[in-house]
């Protein structure tokens, strides 16, 4: 009976040791697993742009864009994929949580939008938390490596963050982006445009981050003048380079040359009157019709002819 009950005991041990051991190596698995950025695929219906998603729709038009999708099409989704963070419904019990999960981009947003519009599962890196602050850098980042925002983009995007206090200054948002300060204030001025001056141009994405100045300062100097200017351009947007746009909203545009206005002297041409572009007048004589000996009268008739206007 002893020696059953000692032998009973050894198998309880043994069967708790190797329990033990067991729950040892699922801990030390999870424990690897923690943290990891998992690649899944994703109903892209469950996916929600991200708050501070800088993508504007125009990207999301035209014949590039239904390039890209073909892309997408034949790969079966899409092959780089982008990164997502788990999101509750603030009113989502806890015990109901897993059934009602929802994720938020934090990049990725055109493979996303692509992928929703082919009915094509996504694959994501699921991540379960994130800060905004993360997120806004990450997301900053993949673009600028991967498919650049225009300047008008990264301004808004920028400009959004400023406006919610994601950062307490455009220099510290620099800092912690790792981007040009002066380059970010350009763009952040681009993205503060009118809506008539944007809509001057054939598309936002085309405006350059070097006439965030030029604009600004126009804008300054002369409001009225400037957003009549990009009022008479918008009919005309489509037929015209952006680079005609910021002439005619500088009001850059080369005026037609004056046609030159002829002196007669006996009966014949003698000399002719040009005004230059930019007021310069000009008389020009012909070969023969203005002797040396005669250039200080000349000068002199000039000189009353001044004086006495």
């Amino acid at each position: 009976m002893v020696m059953g009950a000692i032998a009973g005991n050894s198998d309880i041990e043994r069967k708790l040791t190797e329990t033990q051991a067991s729950l040892d190596q699922a801990s030390q698995r999870l424990a690897e697993y923690e943290g990891a950025e998992l690649v899944r695929k994703l109903d892209p219906n469950s996916i929600r742009r991200s708050r501070w998603a800088n993508r504007d729709e125009l990207n999301f038009k035209g014949p590039d864009w239904e390039a890209f999708k073909a892309e997408l099409q034949n790969a079966g989704g899409n092959v780089e994929p982008i990164k997502v963070r788990r999101v509750f419904d603030g009113q989502t019990p806890p015990q109901e949580r897993r059934t009602a999960l929802e994720y938020e981009i934090v990049y990725g947003h055109r493979r996303h939008h692509g992928c929703l519009e082919l009915s094509l599962p996504v694959n994501a890196i699921v991540v379960d938390s994130m800060d905004d602050r993360v997120l806004f850098a990450e997301m900053d980042r993949e673009n600028r490596q991967r498919e650049n925002l225009s300047a008008w983009e990264q301004g808004r995007m920028y400009n959004h963050a400023l406006k919610e206090g994601l950062y307490p200054s455009l220099r510290r948002l620099a800092d912690e982006l790792g981007v040009n300060l002066s380059d970010a204030s350009r763009c952040c001025k681009l993205a503060q445009l009118p809506d008539a001056v944007v809509q001057a141009f054939p598309s936002p994405m085309v405006i350059q981050v070097r006439w965030a100045k030029p604009l600004a300062d126009a804008l300054q100097s002369d409001p009225d003048g400037m957003l009549e200017r990009a009022r008479a351009i918008q009919p005309d947007r489509d037929s015209l380079t952006p680079a005609e746009v910021i002439e005619r909203l500088l009001n850059l545009t080369a005026k037609s040359p004056k046609p030159s206005i002829p002196i007669q002297a006996r009966g014949q041409t003698a000399a002719s009157l040009r005004i230059g572009p930019k007021g310069r007048a000009v008389v020009e004589f012909e070969p023969g019709a203005l002797e040396p000996a005669r250039h200080d009268a000349l000068v002199k008739l000039i000189t009353d002819f001044l004086n006495a206007s």
